[in-house]
């Protein structure tokens, strides 16, 4: 039998179903894996041993139930991000502030994954409250690349993606307001799915009707990706902007997905940053197959420059909405970035507020009306390979080009947040230094299964199961 760390969460759900193996087993390997694994990389800040096994231990006595209705992930472990409330195991934010904090309810997502059957195996690490793309805080340390110990991860969730990427378990809660799903799964060789604003309902959260961040599935194939969004998505009262989902279609489009006839913009630096040259080349060589089975492939996109300016106002007021209140007491111990963009915000005149909406109103209909003739946009997650753990706010500069602000290097997975569109990292490669790529593959508004669909298509042509951290 496969090693049950690395066997996808589809063909761990056949499994137990069949009763091969037990939620028990399957719990109890990845402790383990956990335990020999995670201490250099600091995937997991904490880790629910007593929680977990108690869930796989009752798991497991439902299989000896006739009548037993089982969940579509009964018994698969799945992380969550310590951003997520989890009720009885510590949740910190990332945050000296929360450092010891255990809620007493969960939140939706997490919910909703116990509801399925998911057995909750600890938390993974995150910056403080998400704000930023190095995984690192003052409470737990940083964590690790593990195709590189001395590379950052990504972020936000980049302890999400290392599990994944190490086998400590098969399925990933995340969050992504610029990249965080996408940005580390491109940086570790995994899949995140960044999907549309109410797709996936958030809750609790400071702003209900908040169009920005949302929260996601991340996982080390498409199928398992698709299979996690199954249980998480859909309507919920408390949720403003939440939608109903048909969990069948989304399930469709991985079984048999094709990219015949489809309509392709590679859409490149999308104009609006520098790319590294080693990450262009790695993402460009998947346009063959994309051509290969039968997609249209145009190199185009439209015009993105209101992007820097939309992310300027857009990201200032969320963090002020979020955590002005942090700041008279806390200032000393928060991250420097995430103080200076509460600051950002703070300073923000109300015009400018407003110009950022009418120019993501704009910018919104430019990209929905270019989509009205292509079905897709490509790009590379990341414009840069993992870069060292050091450079805590990003790289300085890209092929010699000085990045004007820290979030620069991040603006090809930004772009389709400030438009609502979903998008998807998968593994495209390595560079020559042996480093993973992602390609994102961004769709239109709400079409999340034609998203799965063609990264679906994709990974059966150009597998990635092989592409594992030595």
């Amino acid at each position: 039998m496969k090693d049950l760390c690395w066997t996808p969460a589809t063909e761990l759900v056949a499994l137990i179903r069949r009763r091969k193996v037990s939620p028990l087993d399957v719990t109890r390997a990845v402790l383990e894996r956990i335990e020999r694994v995670n201490p250099p990389l600091n995937a997991y800040c904490t880790v629910a041993a007593e929680q977990a096994l108690a869930a796989a231990t009752k798991a497991t006595a439902v299989m000896g139930k006739k009548t037993a209705t089982l969940g579509p992930l009964h018994g698969v472990p799945v992380s969550i991000k310590d951003l997520a409330p989890t009720k009885g195991i510590r949740t910190t934010w990332g945050s000296k502030i929360f450092e010891h904090h255990v809620p007493e309810q969960d939140g939706l997502v997490v919910e909703r994954l116990k509801a399925a059957g998911a057995i909750v195996i600890g938390k993974t690490n995150t910056p403080e409250f998400g704000a930023g793309a190095n995984t690192f805080n003052a409470v737990f340390g940083p964590t690790r690349n593990p195709w590189n110990l001395a590379l950052t991860c990504g972020g936000s969730t980049g302890g999400g993606a290392v599990a994944l990427a190490t086998g400590m378990g098969p399925l990933a809660q995340g969050s992504d307001l610029g990249g965080s799903l996408r940005l580390p799964a491109a940086f570790c060789g995994v899949v995140g799915f960044r999907t549309s604003p109410g797709c996936v309902p958030v809750w609790p959260r400071a702003s209900a009707w908040d169009t920005y961040s949302v929260e996601g599935p991340m996982a080390r194939t498409v199928g398992d990706t698709a299979l996690m969004l199954t249980a998480i998505a859909g309507l919920d009262p408390r949720v403003p902007i939440s939608y109903p989902v048909d969990p069948r279609a989304l399930l469709a489009a991985v079984k048999q997905p094709s990219l015949k006839g489809l309509r392709i913009a590679w859409g490149g630096d999308l104009g609006i940053t520098p790319l590294d040259r080693e990450v262009k080349r790695v993402a460009e060589a998947t346009l063959a197959a994309f051509r290969k089975l039968g997609a249209r492939v145009e190199e185009a996109h439209p015009n993105f420059d209101e992007v820097d300016e939309i992310v300027r106002t857009s990201r200032g007021l969320s963090m002020v909405a979020r955590h002005e209140d942090k700041l008279p007491q806390w200032r000393p111990l928060m991250q420097e970035n995430l103080v200076r963009n509460i600051e950002q915000g703070l300073a923000l005149r109300a015009s400018e507020i407003a110009s950022g909406e009418r120019l993501r109103t704009q910018l919104f209909h430019r990209v929905r009306e270019f989509m009205e003739r292509y079905d897709l946009i490509l790009t590379p997650t990341a414009a840069v390979p993992p870069f060292p753990l050091e450079q805590r706010s990003g790289p300085p500069s890209i092929n010699g080009v000085p990045m004007k602000h820290y979030i620069q290097w991040a603006l090809l997975t930004y772009a389709f947040t400030v438009i609502g569109s979903p998008a998807i990292s998968v593994p495209a490669g390595l560079t020559k230094e042996g480093l993973p790529v992602g390609l994102q593959i961004a769709g239109r508004w709400r079409d999340e299964v034609t998203v799965l669909r063609a990264a679906a298509a994709f990974e059966q042509a150009q597998p990635w199961d092989h592409l594992r951290p030595v």
